[in-house]
């Protein structure tokens, strides 16, 4: 039999490409060899959208759509809304029990995220709400509840999968041997730098391309990328490896990256130019998967169902797994 992957995406906004090379490819495979359940974590983009729940429940159609049109397989994945299962929340409750606030706290990818919230939790993170600081247990959650022996996450992501395994193990040794801790699949691509040179390419950083922007939006934003700064002349040699135009010629341009990168060290490419044929590239790149979101754009009631129809079996899996977990624990009453 299959083993279940499991892996969740927060409704907070669109997808980028940061997203599809650092993710969603290796979702295309996952799909074709695993029971693939994926979470539209709407419950966890709470945590720090608290305050603005109609961005959140506008995003659970939007991500899915975008989901949908980079050709993720609906027979093939169940699409879940994480805030319908709730056999999730009875987990996380569970759960909360086993960790520690101190543990929590020490998290690598916590710290890093609160730190990036200065908006929200203050610049010490002396506002962190409970439900934030404990993410970490609602993931756990997440994966356990649907039974999930593999999670696809980048590097930055292990912690988090660890904490889960620790949950797992201290699971089990009070209650007996019902939870399996799960394993992770490495993305084969490194995470995708912003137009900026930022490491990260990310929503609050607004170093992103997403793939529903439009023809003016994208030339505007690769027109202000950021080249290498000793080129000061049309013709002058430059360093194609320190320029983020390169860098993305190599993603969405690579049947012409080699001439790209020769031209321009030999000072017989102009940045204008350079941007102009990567610009024609990323249009060409994204041009199918606009057309198959336009299909869904069109079509809402297709999305819902799909929606419907994963939740569904998504809820039977929790269901059923809760039933076990719940004699094990000797909380199954028979009144």
């Amino acid at each position: 039999m299959k083993k279940n992957v499991l892996t969740g995406l927060r409704p907070t906004g669109n997808l980028h490409l940061g997203h599809y090379f650092g993710a969603c490819q290796n979702y295309l495979k996952l799909q074709n060899e695993y029971n693939f359940f994926l979470e539209i974590a709407d419950v966890q983009a709470l945590t720090d959208n608290f305050n603005n729940p109609e961005k959140v429940r506008k995003n659970v159609y939007e991500i899915t759509m975008d989901l949908l049109s980079i050709g993720l397989d609906p027979n093939k994945v169940d699409f879940f809304l994480q805030s319908q299962i709730p056999e999730i929340a009875e987990l996380t409750v569970f759960y909360s029990n086993l960790v520690t606030v101190a543990r929590l706290e020490r998290n690598p990818t916590v710290k890093t995220e609160i730190a990036q919230k200065k908006d929200i939790f203050g610049n010490n993170g002396e506002s962190i709400t409970y439900g934030f600081l404990g993410y970490p247990v609602s993931q756990a959650a997440d994966i356990t509840a649907l039974r999930g022996e593999v999670v696809p996450v980048g590097d930055d992501q292990l912690p988090l999968l660890e904490q889960c395994r620790e949950i797992v193990r201290k699971f089990n040794s009070i209650y007996g041997e019902i939870l399996k801790e799960p394993q992770q699949v490495l993305s084969e691509t490194t995470r995708v730098k912003g137009l900026d040179g930022n490491d990260k390419m990310g929503k609050s950083l607004g170093n992103a391309i997403y793939l529903v922007d439009d023809e003016e939006t994208i030339t505007k934003k690769i027109m202000a990328a950021i080249t290498d700064p000793n080129k000061i002349k049309k013709d002058d040699p430059a360093n194609p490896h320190i320029c983020m135009v390169y860098y993305y010629h190599k993603l969405v341009n690579k049947e012409h990256c080699e001439n790209v990168c020769k031209e321009c060290k030999e000072g017989n490419r102009g940045c204008v130019a350079c941007k102009k044929e990567l610009i024609k590239a990323m249009l060409d790149f994204l041009q199918p998967i606009k057309e198959k979101r336009k299909y869904y754009e069109e079509h809402i009631d297709e999305v819902k169902k799909i929606l419907r129809d994963g939740t569904k079996n998504a809820k039977k899996e929790a269901t059923d797994n809760m039933k076990n977990i719940k004699q094990k624990m000797m909380i199954d009453y028979d009144l």
